[in-house]
């Protein structure tokens, strides 16, 4: 059985940083990602990470957030540094198990404002 287990998000004034954790149990993957919605607004990638160590940020979050990995833990997070209104989200993990095909977490909210 797959689980991915969100945790960190919460409520942080502008310039504020939030760390989130997705712990994955059932199923390992080259690649694990962070999503995020916003309200009326799409689900988009915000960055990815390969077991090597490969990372990928949308540009909107470039220089701000770091996402890294413990594969031993196969555990995933994402350092979110001088946080803006505009990163105000639910924020998903995805693990994929085949092209096309994959898991999602449960969702965490971050919410920025003062």
């Amino acid at each position: 059985q797959v689980q991915l287990v969100e945790s960190g998000g919460g409520l942080v004034q502008p310039g504020g940083s939030l760390r989130l954790s997705c712990a994955a149990s059932g199923i390992i993957s080259n690649i694990m990602s962070w999503h995020r919605q916003a309200p009326g607004k799409e689900r988009e990638l915000v960055a990815s990470i390969t077991s090597g160590g490969i990372t990928y940020y949308v540009d909107s979050v470039k220089g701000r957030f770091t996402i890294s990995r413990d594969n031993a833990k196969n555990t995933m997070y994402l350092q979110m540094d001088s946080l803006k209104p505009e990163d105000t989200a639910v924020y998903y993990c995805y693990v994929p198990n085949r092209p096309g095909n994959g898991y999602w977490g449960q969702g965490t909210q971050v919410t920025v404002s003062s």
